[in-house]
C-alpha cells in the first residue's frame, strides 16, 4: 500500500465526499468501535439490574454479542480488506458491501430489539458469517491460495459455533451456549494466532528495520499446539492431558513472541499493543494449563485473557494500524490512542487477575474494568470516525 510522504500530506487539498463502503474495513471497524462501546454500557447496567435481556441468559447473551458482534466485525473488516492485497482481486465494495454490512447490523438489531420470533432472530443472526465466508472464498479460490483457504472453512466453524448458541437458546441442544461460546472464542484465537505470525513480525521489521527471529519448529510447534490444546479443553476441560498441551502451548507462543521482540518497539505504539495483544494469548494457554490441572479459578480468567485481552488488545491494535495504512495516512497514531491502548489492557488485566486475586470484588472488578474498555474504544470511535468516512488521503480507491 502506498503512502504519502510528510510533506505531500501537509500539501494535500482538503477531503471532500465520503467513502464508508469503500473497502471492507471502514464499515466492520468503525460499527465494531461502536458496539464496543454500547455493548458494554449495556452489560455494566444488566450488572445493576437496571436492564435485563430476554431470550439467552445474560452470561450468554454478553458473550454472544461481543464474539459474534464485535469480534466478528473486526474480523469481517480485516479479511475482506486483507482478501484484496493477498490476491489481488476486489472484495466487495459499494451497494455489495452495504448489503453484507446491513445482514451483520440485522443481526445486532433483532437482538436489541427482540421483537421476531426467537426461531426467526436466530435465523437473521446465523446468515452472516456463512455469506461473508463465500465472500471471502471467492477471491482467495480464483487466486488458488492454498495457504489462505482455511480463513473462509474457519469462518463456517464459527457460524456453527454461533448456530450451537441460538440452538441451546432455542432449547435444542442443552449446553449448547457455552459450547458454542467457547467454540468461538478457540476458533478466533486459531485466527489471531495465524494473522498475529503474519502480520506482527512483519509490522515491525517494516517500521524499524529490523528482523524478526523464526524458528522453523516453533512455527510448526505453534498451530499444531494450539489446535490440540483447543480442541483438548473443548473435549476434557480438566485432565492431565489438556494441561500439559495447553502448557506446552503457552510455552510455544512466549518462545515465538521472544523472538519478534525488540525494545526499539516501545517508542511505537502501534506496535507494542500487537505485541502485547498477542502476549495474551501466552497467558491464556498458561492459565488454560492451570484451570485444566484442576486450579477451578483460573478457568474464568483464562477466556477472559483470550477474551478481554487478546481479542481486545489485538482488535484494538490492528483495527488502528490498518485504518492509517488503508486511508493513505502515515502509520504514526493520535498521541490519544496512546491512551486507549493503556485503557485496554489495563481492562484486561483487572478482568483476568480480578478473579484470582480479589474474587469477592467481582461486581467492582468488572465496572472498572468495563468503564476503561468504554474508554479505549470509545477513543478509538472518536478519533478514526473521520478517517473510515472519508476518502483515502492519496485519492486512491479503497
Amino acid at each position: 500500500m502506498a503512502l504519502l510522504p510528510i510533506e505531500d500530506l501537509k500539501q494535500r487539498p482538503p477531503l471532500t465526499g465520503w467513502a464508508p463502503f469503500a473497502l471492507g474495513f471502514r464499515p466492520f471497524f468503525l460499527s465494531a468501535g461502536l458496539y464496543a462501546v454500547l455493548m458494554m454500557v449495556l452489560w455494566l447496567l444488566v450488572l445493576r439490574g437496571s436492564l435485563s435481556v430476554g431470550g439467552m441468559s445474560i452470561f450468554v447473551w454478553h458473550g454472544h454479542e461481543m464474539l459474534f458482534g464485535f469480534a466478528v466485525a473486526v474480523i469481517a473488516g480485516f479479511l475482506l480488506t486483507a482478501a484484496q492485497n493477498w490476491t489481488g482481486i476486489p472484495t466487495p465494495s459499494g451497494p455489495p458491501l452495504a448489503a453484507l454490512f446491513l445482514l451483520w447490523l440485522a443481526g445486532r438489531l433483532v437482538f436489541l430489539f427482540p421483537l421476531l420470533p426467537p426461531l426467526m432472530i436466530a435465523v437473521i443472526d446465523f446468515a452472516f458469517l456463512p455469506v461473508l465466508a463465500i465472500a471471502l472464498a471467492l477471491p482467495v479460490l480464483r487466486a488458488r491460495q492454498l495457504h489462505n483457504y482455511p480463513f473462509p472453512i474457519m469462518l463456517l466453524v464459527l457460524a456453527a459455533a454461533n448456530g450451537l448458541v441460538h440452538a441451546g437458546s432455542l432449547g435444542w441442544i442443552a449446553a449448547g451456549g457455552s459450547l458454542g461460546l467457547h467454540l468461538a472464542t478457540y476458533v478466533i484465537v486459531a485466527m489471531m494466532t495465524v494473522m498475529g505470525g503474519r502480520v506482527i513480525p512483519s509490522f515491525t521489521d517494516n517500521k524499524l528495520r529490523t528482523r524478526a527471529r523464526r524458528w522453523k519448529a516453533i512455527e510448526i510447534l505453534v498451530p499444531a499446539s494450539t489446535i490440540a490444546a483447543l480442541i483438548a479443553v473443548l473435549v476434557a476441560p480438566v485432565s492431565l492431558v489438556t494441561a500439559l498441551l495447553a502448557a506446552l502451548a503457552a510455552v510455544v507462543h512466549t518462545v515465538r513472541l521472544a523472538g519478534w521482540y525488540t525494545n526499539k518497539y516501545w517508542s511505537v505504539p502501534l506496535l507494542w499493543i500487537l505485541h502485547l495483544g498477542y502476549a495474551w494469548i501466552a497467558v491464556g494457554f498458561a492459565l488454560l494449563a492451570l484451570s485444566a490441572a484442576g486450579m477451578g479459578a483460573a478457568a474464568g480468567s483464562a477466556l477472559h485473557a483470550f477474551t478481554a485481552g487478546g481479542i481486545g488488545v489485538l482488535t484494538l491494535g490492528m483495527m488502528a494500524r490498518v485504518s492509517l495504512g488503508h486511508s493513505g495516512r502515515m502509520l504514526e497514531s493520535p498521541p490519544l490512542m496512546t491512551w486507549a491502548f493503556v485503557a485496554v489492557n489495563l481492562a484486561a488485566l483487572i478482568r483476568v487477575a480480578q478473579p484470582l486475586l480479589f474474587p469477592g470484588l467481582y461486581v467492582s472488578g468488572m465496572v472498572i474494568a468495563g468503564v476503561l474498555w468504554i474508554v479505549a474504544f470509545g477513543l478509538f470511535a472518536a478519533i478514526y470516525t473521520p478517517i473510515l468516512l472519508r476518502p483515502r488521503v492519496d485519492g486512491k480507491p479503497g
